[in-house]
């Protein structure tokens, strides 16, 4: 194992880190928050002088394969959220360092969970760093630093796959540096554009630019107590929610796009199945809280908007869905599970995947009923080989064997079942909402200090997408091979 490349890695992530608080503590410098100026000062230092000891010069061989690459990851970002907590501690914004670690952990993995009861009172220094750990988190980090260094191509494939969420990634140019700057560059236009059409829509600046990096990672972090609801606009909840479909989709057909092949983009299966889930489901709970809100323009509005909010992960605040009946839970459970496209910033199982499963369950029916009749699996016009087949159905187990545990260790903390696996599926699935306990409180300060940290390790489990973190904590992986 190359210990010197996986030290070399987790220091530069933290030097990243390091350079990413100098934004929030300069927007604390533009406010006159002079108070908040010294605690990101201690929490830069901290993280430079621990990057400096992991070591920042390039070792001579810089090959890293599948293992090396799945422990910096997980390593990195654990380490990443402990620095990343250090802000929020040292301010005094949030008392408890446990505290401090799930809504640092909620914002660099987009879930978006919060354990604030209010969040008006904080300073604009420190609730910009909580919008931002949403838009570092939702490209990644590792991508980020891709961007910006030079690794051994054909070995740096490994980390991207150890950190980009879906089935497998894929390249988009010839060189990793090169995906790196296309999906960032596409990242960050669509972020401004966002931004500008808030402010067109008289939002102030400071809430249209973390509310565009919230989105952008769909994270989900608002700096109203009331969410998206405390503007009073149709059209604000119009632009953050188609905004939040927009980031739910595969990046890549972006890059299609801009090539101007179109058709090859909109043919999707994943796409095509995505908006579809979007529309049923906007009807459906559209109809079904018609009565609540008096009417079905605005019911369809935040019929849509909830819809987008949990099918891209994002868990914005700002609609009473608690108070919807037990038809719109369920569709909201549903969409819990689904999460988005593959390739986007969005959390969740991937509709890849989902997609895939279904096929592989009637390709089994079939040969049971026609034991001679031979059947492949296609997806997006490829045939589906056995070891993706493989790795989709481990995955899927480990999904809901994970999922189960959890939810049974959080109802041994003395919640309820409903309260246990939505908050359980919320966490794993990098959400932020749920129902039950969680719902009607709106934030995650119900469970105890265990519970949190608990919930702090699925996030980050769910974010990476099992596997780097189980393979960083199995005795296997030190072993000399």
């Amino acid at each position: 194992m190359n210990y010197k490349m996986i030290r070399y890695i987790i220091g530069m992530i933290l030097m990243a880190e390091a350079a990413f608080m100098i934004l929030p503590m300069l927007v604390s410098l533009l406010y006159g928050e002079y108070e908040i100026i010294m605690p990101f000062v201690y929490s830069i230092l901290l993280a430079f002088g621990t990057a400096w000891l992991f070591g920042i010069k390039k070792p001579k061989n810089d090959l890293v394969f599948a293992r090396e690459s799945y422990i910096s990851v997980a390593a990195g970002w654990i380490l990443v959220s402990v620095f990343g907590a250090m802000p929020f501690y040292l301010s005094g914004a949030i008392p408890s360092f446990i505290d401090c670690i799930f809504e640092t952990v909620s914002g660099f993995t987009t879930t978006g969970a919060t354990i604030l009861d209010t969040v008006e009172n904080l300073p604009k220094g420190i609730l910009f760093w909580r919008a931002f750990t949403h838009w570092i988190g939702g490209m990644g980090i590792i991508m980020f630093l891709m961007m910006l260094t030079q690794f051994s191509e054909g070995h740096s494939l490994y980390i991207m796959r150890a950190e980009v969420p879906g089935p497998s990634v894929g390249k988009i140019a010839p060189k990793s540096t090169s995906n790196a700057l296309i999906l960032y560059g596409i990242y960050s236009v669509l972020t401004v554009a966002e931004a500008v059409l808030l402010l067109f829509g008289g939002m102030p600046l400071f809430d249209a630019v973390t509310t565009a990096m919230a989105t952008a990672g769909t994270g989900g972090f608002t700096v109203r107590d009331a969410g998206i609801a405390a503007y009073n606009s149709a059209y604000v909840e119009w632009i953050v929610a188609i905004f939040m479909v927009i980031f739910a989709v595969n990046f890549n057909l972006y890059y299609l796009m801009i090539l101007k092949r179109f058709r090859l983009a909109f043919k999707s299966e994943e796409l095509r199945v995505f908006l579809a889930i979007v529309a049923v489901s906007t009807v459906v709970m559209g109809i079904s809280s018609a009565n609540y809100y008096g009417g079905f323009d605005v019911s369809v509005r935040k019929a849509f908007f909830q819809t987008a909010s949990i099918i891209s992960t994002t868990g914005f605040g700002g609609v009473e869905y608690m108070n919807w009946d037990s038809i719109c839970h369920a569709v909201i459970l549903l969409l819990m599970f689904t999460g988005a496209c593959a390739g986007s910033t969005a959390g969740g199982i991937k509709l890849s995947r989902v997609i895939m499963t279904l096929k592989m369950f009637r390709k089994e029916a079939n040969r049971l009923a026609h034991p001679h009749e031979i059947t492949t699996i296609k997806f997006e016009g490829k045939f589906v080989d056995k070891e993706t087949r493989s790795f989709i159905m481990v995955y899927m187990s480990a999904f809901f064997v994970i999922l189960a545990v959890s939810s049974i260790f959080v109802m041994l903390m003395g919640h309820d079942y409903e309260t246990a696996f939505s908050a359980s599926l919320s966490a794993f699935n990098n959400v932020g909402q749920a129902l039950g306990e969680v719902g009607h409180s709106g934030n995650f300060n119900v469970f105890n200090g265990a519970t949190k940290l608990f919930m702090s390790l699925l996030m980050l489990t769910g974010r990476l997408e099992i596997f780097p973190m189980l393979i960083l904590f199995m005795p296997s992986t030190w072993r000399k091979h």
